[in-house]
């Protein structure tokens, strides 16, 4: 049986499904945990050109999209341009910073085999494109927002740098920015992409779920996520401290300003006991 490739990207983050299934006149209602499956005529209509049967595009509510057996850059740019009539956002000449490559193989070895560049199964099952499509677009969206996540500390190491230098003061807009991007990195990473969910056919099928459970041990996907949220509870953490700091100085800084009004009030009293003031 002749390979069948996989090219996953991370273009967006977040995909609305359904609007692309009703411009494509497919009545059904996507949740977050389904992908968008195109094929036959629907893609042909994409890509303006003839595709075989084996030849499909699954998109995710979270921003990726994996092409099966869909080689030539123009077929992929021309689908990527339809889906950013949903999604503007999307850089397509910049598809590839976020991409992987993988192959399924089929009857070379009578056992399973897992490498960095292809999987090798004794027989093939219809589940094995779907959950592989599956762990690549989990893939290459976690390396989006591993990226995003250290934008967020070099950001948090220049807050550090003023500290030391004795610039203690933060402004409220930049904790509540900064806090912003920690909330939305780690919705994206748990709402969107869903890291600890399992598709459906894994619940049913036991040899789909074990096929899963090792493409997602491979790729190490839950190592990362845990990795991910234990750097977003330490983000958290600075950000509280550099909150305390700010609420302090802003509290000395008006205890500060009582004193002086205070003391302004003791010598005008004073002022006036002595005669200088009427």
């Amino acid at each position: 049986m002749t390979a069948i490739t996989f090219k996953a990207y991370a273009v967006a983050n977040e995909i609305d499904l359904n609007k692309i299934a009703i411009h494509c006149g497919i009545p059904k209602k996507y949740t977050w945990e389904q992908p968008l499956v195109l094929k036959g005529e629907t893609l042909q209509q994409i890509v303006r050109k003839k595709t075989d049967d084996a030849q499909q595009v699954l998109v995710f509510s979270f921003g990726s999209v994996v092409f099966v057996n869909q080689a030539h850059p123009g077929d992929i740019a021309r689908f990527l341009a339809y889906v950013r009539t949903f999604e503007p956002e999307i850089d397509i000449e910049q598809r590839d910073r976020y991409a992987d490559d993988y192959s399924l193989h089929t009857g070379e070895a009578d056992h399973f085999e897992l490498t960095d560049e292809y999987v090798v199964v004794p027989e093939y099952e219809a589940f094995h494109p779907e959950l592989i499509a599956t762990v690549l677009a989990k893939s290459v969206a976690l390396e989006k927002i591993e990226e995003q996540l250290g934008k967020i500390h070099d950001r948090l190491e220049t807050m550090i740098d003023r500290l030391e230098k004795g610039r203690l003061r933060i402004g409220n807009k930049e904790l509540a920015r900064t806090t912003a991007n920690i909330i939305r990195h780690e919705y994206n990473t748990l709402a969107y992409i869903m890291i600890l969910d399992k598709p459906d056919i894994t619940w049913a099928s036991s040899s789909a779920g074990e096929f899963y459970d090792r493409m997602l041990e491979f790729f190490e996907l839950n190592d990362r996520y845990k990795i991910m949220k234990s750097k977003t509870e330490v983000l958290y953490h600075l950000m509280e401290g550099f909150s305390t700091i700010s609420h302090s100085i802003r509290g000395l800084f008006v205890e500060w300003i009582v004193v002086a009004l205070i003391v302004i009030e003791v010598i005008l009293s004073v002022l006036q006991i002595a005669g200088v003031l009427p």
